[in-house]
């Protein structure tokens, strides 16, 4: 009897393991799929957009501010073109450039001593035109998975200045409206809202839809969060909102070192980055502490962006804050930026 069962149990350890392994292998295969491999839906992110903006100007909706493919009115952009002339002048902390269409003044903040020391970078941005502040994408495409460094992006799109944007290639909702193109309209959470009048609003993404937001002028939207200044107020639960609660999401909460916008008037932008995780250099900054600081600044509304290893501040050619405490970039999948 032993020798006839022998060969069934050996089967039934065979099948076990080959189950396990096809078990691991699919587990192996969802995690490369999540995280690794890129997923392409928009190969040539420039041709696209001057095609979309083609398409809404036959169709007779395209935005007042956005006559030219690359958004900017055909009458300013010649006048650029003509006339511009840059200045960049150093002092001390504070770096600025400024040119007939923007100003940008960076200027980096130190706090505290010891393990409280906060180290932080902040970008004063004036523009004469909104659609000056673009959107560019890792490796010129729209998708999962795909990253570059924001030195990388911005290099490529000859920007003066950038910084990391929303990660939207982590996820696959929230709203994304990009230099005046829908790129996706899944509504999830508070997002944050570029206009060509030059505003900047905190908004409700469950309560609006892609082609609302465009039809009212919208440019540019970011989906991340949460918002941290609203109406000049800072909201009472961003010290345990948590934003996505999915797999693989770090929390927001704690120092963690950060990278969020504000605004102060029409066309008047307040970029920080603040660095962290590096103990005597920065140890980072709470939510409420990185409200503060968007609110001593003057800004009436500010939100949260991609954080952690992601925060980056590029200007004039070189990544002006320290990563980490390592000068080592993480690769993201768009930054904001302003391009000379």
């Amino acid at each position: 009897m032993n020798k006839v069962r022998k060969p069934e149990k050996k089967r039934h350890i065979l099948i076990a393991a080959l189950s396990v392994v096809l078990v691991i292998g699919s587990i192996l295969y969802w995690l490369a799929d999540r995280y690794l491999i890129e997923h392409i839906q928009v190969a040539d992110v420039k041709t696209y957009e001057i095609q979309a903006a083609a398409a809404l100007s036959a169709a007779g909706t395209t935005q007042d501010s956005s006559d030219s493919p690359d958004g900017n009115s055909s009458s300013t952009a010649g006048q650029t073109e003509e006339t511009a002339e840059t200045t960049v002048t150093t002092t001390g902390d504070s770096t600025s450039y400024v040119s007939d269409t923007t100003s940008i003044t960076i200027t980096k903040v130190t706090t505290g001593s010891g393990n409280d020391t906060v180290t932080y970078y902040v970008a004063d941005v004036t523009l004469s035109d909104a659609s000056d502040l673009k959107t560019g994408f890792a490796k010129d495409q729209f998708g999962t998975n795909i990253i570059q460094d924001t030195s990388v992006i911005a290099e490529g799109n000859d920007a003066v200045f950038a910084v990391n944007g929303d990660y939207y290639g982590f996820r696959t909702d929230g709203i994304e409206i990009r230099n005046g193109v829908i790129y996706r309209d899944e509504p999830a959470r508070t997002g944050i809202a570029f206009y060509l009048d030059g505003s900047m609003k905190v908004y409700d993404e469950t309560a609006a839809s892609a082609d609302e937001l465009l039809a009212d002028g919208v440019w540019n939207t970011l989906s991340f969060g949460p918002a941290i200044l609203v109406d000049g107020t800072i909201p009472g639960n961003i010290d345990t909102l948590e934003v996505d609660t999915n797999v693989g999401n770090h929390s927001i909460q704690g120092n963690q070192p950060r990278t969020g916008v504000g605004v102060i008037d029409e066309n008047h932008f307040v970029f920080i980055v603040a660095d962290g995780r590096s103990s005597g250099y920065s140890r980072g900054v709470t939510l409420p502490e990185f409200a503060r600081i968007f609110s001593d600044l003057g800004c009436t509304d500010a939100y949260n962006l991609d954080g952690g290893g992601s925060s980056t501040m590029y200007f004039m050619g070189d990544v002006v804050n320290n990563p980490l405490g390592k000068g080592q970039e993480r690769g993201v999948s768009d930054v904001l930026y302003i391009s000379e």
